[in-house]
């Protein structure tokens, strides 16, 4: 087509349709003709997420809004049937399509490229940077060194009590020890508990776990404790870190210049305390608190703290989460947040939003080691192919083509508030500028339901969707039929006496073999006693044929409620809820939240793969009836060396807190070390047997076990064995008291097994800790 006139009078109302601006249709006009993919120019796509994702930002200096339009070809074009066809047969396609979906590298095998300066010659050792450091406290004081980093240093338990960290830099206050080899949490705690100013401290990546119970920390693994205060805010919000780690000594008028404040992934269980409130923090005017469970606080509550923040106009958070679960109620209470996870409130409360979410973690395959491309290819596309269908003047093809756009196409993002828009070809609805991520709107012009059609791409919040679907099967649940009074009329009758009925039908078969003589075949539909047909017979074709009301028509009024799938489980949902006869069934136009909720909620089985282990909060002791003796005589006495008075002997009962009690008097320990040590042995055992024996693995399976152990001199637990359905009659029998977590609540014994049955086939926690 060598002429633009010719171009747009063929495909001006595909041009009208796609969106794409006027003054640009002759660029696209110019573009086409000569073929010219030239977004390599204008952009580049790097890789993200860890290897696996990739994305699109512009290299020029400034795009104006509808300056220009870019050609995106498909890589790949394909019915679903030929798919794997067409990946194993057309050379090089799987090859590239692995690498386009970022699968085509296995994680555990990428391999780690650093710079000469961070090898192992350049890289000082622990006691280089310690005799360093105090070097500095010889030469400026024993303030000198406030914050240590000992990262990656081969430490180990020993060698961390050796180095003597406390004399030689007693106002430490932070430190970190990633990377190393440390193993004892006894002796990591002896070190940290001599700093009585230290605030932070990092022990990733080593061996020992355990938190550090030392009683000015408020960092630990960075994560809140549950005594952060103004110098664990004061380094979210930029004012300490290693160059500045600040004074312990100092006020928190430092604290009233932050503006912005990341407090995302912390683990802060409680938000209001003496530090984050609005005499501190004056100035805060963006906030994200992403990633907190702070369920120590109510919604209300919340947000009645955050009201005080006069400043606060930016606010990233959980949505449902902790403010609760609408957006546009948060808004309406926060009547200064102008954004509120990238969206302005205005528009939020405009349109009722429900969730808004700046922060969604993209979905991924899970790369199999030896798992083929084409497998991979074939899961992963579902995040990049898009569909449409061919059609000619008579009738639409029912078969969906797919395709994946080319690189440049398939590296743009979903965003809410988009700077990209592809309308087969790719625009810029809005100005851009360089180094701006390129990204378009996976569902734009789509308003319902987005937040439940963006878990295609993204892990949105289950919390909303299993809401959803407690509601909806709740009310399912509460519906019960109550027929209504109809009342009795005589059906009316043919005229039968003698005549012929003319029947009009375009059913070939009901022409061939409807033989009886009591019936004629005809032609002419306005002179027929029956019409039979395969169309809706509606006011606009009774008009057009001629048909008249003393007609017999072989559709009822409103049978759609019957016939059409989607109407049929709208009845029968709206009659009797959810009868034993239907399935679950969902209108995924109009109740996608609640099928996701019903998917999250299947998916929520107490199993070993993913394991889930729960750890009741009873347990008890067993205790022999007489004085531990190693005389001759006591060696043949049941009752001196054995504890299971079960089946022999009387058993000699010990409440579980009057034990922890005096164990821990008699022997100088905390009881609560030595549980979580139980926990981390019971945990391992599980992991060997759903290793060693994956086969274990049934979703239909619950099962309680009782787990013997016993402590060595060392106070280190030792597994003696594991029992079927274990005896459980004095957990059922007496009462008792929480002794870990929130320690004093009771626990009646015979609420044992309905706690046990409320965590494994209710999803509930009551009385249990999960591993």
């Amino acid at each position: 087509m060598q002429r633009y006139v010719d171009f747009v009078e063929l495909h001006g109302v595909l041009l009208a349709a796609s969106g794409l601006p006027l003054p640009l249709h002759r660029k696209l006009f110019e573009k086409l003709g000569a073929e010219s993919f030239d977004g390599g120019y204008h952009f580049q796509v790097e890789v993200v997420e860890n290897g696996r994702q990739r994305m699109l930002v512009l290299t020029d200096d400034y795009l104006e809004k509808d300056s220009d339009v870019f050609l995106i070809d498909h890589a790949w074009t394909f019915r679903l049937s030929d798919a794997y066809k067409q990946l194993k047969e057309i050379p090089g396609l799987v090859e590239r399509m692995a690498s386009l979906m970022c699968v085509n590298t296995d994680i555990d095998n990428v391999v780690q490229v650093t710079d000469e300066d961070d090898s192992d010659d350049a890289k000082q050792s622990a006691v280089e940077v310690v005799e360093r450091e105090l070097c500095r406290v010889g030469e400026e004081g024993s303030l000198a060194v406030r914050w240590l980093e000992l990262e990656d240093s081969d430490i180990d338990d020993s060698m961390l009590i050796s180095l003597d960290l406390h004399n030689k830099f007693p106002h430490l206050l932070a430190l970190t020890l990633r990377g190393n080899k440390l193993e004892s949490p006894e002796d990591v705690l002896k070190v940290v508990v001599q700093f009585t100013s230290i605030r932070a401290l990092w022990l990733n990546c080593n061996p020992v776990i355990e938190a550090c119970n030392c009683p000015e920390l408020e960092i630990y693994n960075s994560q809140f404790t549950p005594k952060y205060g103004r110098w664990a805010l004061g380094f979210c919000g930029g004012l300490y870190g290693m160059d500045n780690p600040g004074d312990p000594y100092q006020g928190d008028h430092l604290l009233q210049s932050v503006t912005s404040l990341d407090l995302s992934n912390r683990c802060i269980r409680s938000l209001i305390n003496q530090d984050f409130c609005p005499s501190s923090l004056p100035a805060l005017s963006h906030l994200n608190i992403h990633g907190n469970p702070i369920d120590e606080n109510s919604p209300e509550e919340l947000l009645e703290h955050l009201r005080g923040f006069t400043n606060l106009t930016i606010l990233e958070v959980d949505i449902p989460g902790p403010l609760g679960g609408s957006a546009a109620n948060i808004v309406g209470v926060l009547a200064s947040v102008l954004l509120l996870n990238g969206h302005a409130s205005s528009k939020i409360l405009e349109s009722e939003m429900v969730i808004v979410d700046s922060m969604l973690k993209p979905r991924v395959i899970e790369l199999r080691p030896g798992e083929p491309l084409i497998d991979r290819v074939l899961s992963a596309m579902w995040f990049y192919v898009m569909t449409y269908r061919l059609a000619n003047e008579e009738k639409i093809d029912e078969t969906s083509i797919w395709y994946v756009m080319d690189e440049l196409g398939s590296a743009l993002r979903h965003s809410d508030n988009a700077n990209f828009r592809v309308s087969s070809f790719l625009y810029m609805p809005n100005d851009v500028r360089r180094g701006d991520e390129c990204t378009r709107d996976f569902l734009y012009g789509e308003d319902r339901q987005r937040s439940a059609r963006l878990t295609a791409w993204f892990h949105t919040p289950q919390d909303y969707f299993l809401r959803e679907y407690k509601e909806h099967k709740m009310k399912l649940h509460s519906r019960k039929l109550t027929l209504p009074e109809i009342p009795s009329s005589e059906c009316n009758q043919l005229d039968d006496r003698g005549r012929v009925l003319r029947v009009f039908t375009d059913i070939p078969h009901v022409v061939d073999y409807l033989s009886r003589p009591e019936f004629l075949i005809t032609t002419e539909a306005k002179n027929a006693d029956i019409i039979w047909t395969s169309v809706q017979v509606d006011d606009e074709m009774k008009r057009a044929v001629g048909l008249n009301d003393n007609q017999y028509i072989n559709q009822f009024p409103f049978e759609a409620c019957l016939v059409m799938k989607h109407h049929l489980a709208e009845t029968v949902l709206k009659a009797y809820g959810a009868p034993e006869w239907l399935q679950p069934t969902y209108n995924l136009e109009t109740h996608l939240a609640e099928l996701i909720g019903d998917y999250y909620t299947r998916e929520k089985v107490r199993c070993l793969n993913p394991m889930e282990i729960f750890l009741s909060d009873v347990f008890w002791v067993r205790l022999a009836n007489n004085p531990y003796s190693l005389t001759k005589e006591s060696l043949f006495e049941y009752e001196t060396h054995f504890t299971v008075m079960n089946y022999r002997g009387k058993m000699n009962h010990m409440h579980t807190p009057e034990f922890v009690r005096g164990f821990e008097q008699e022997h100088h320990v905390e009881w609560l070390d030595i549980h979580l040590r139980i926990e981390r042995m019971i945990r391992s055992l599980f992991e060997a047997a759903a290793g060693v024996h994956p086969e274990m693995q049934s979703p239909m399976s619950r099962a309680m076990y009782g787990v013997d152990g016993m402590l060595d001199n060392h106070y280190q637990p030792k597994l003696l064995e594991v029992t079927y359905c274990p005896d459980c009659i004095r957990a059922c029998k007496f009462d008792t008291e929480t002794v870990v977590g929130e320690s004093g609540i009771s626990i009646e014994g015979r609420d044992f097994y309905s706690n046990v049955f409320g965590c494994l086939f209710l999803n509930e926690m009551a009385h249990v800790r999960k591993l």
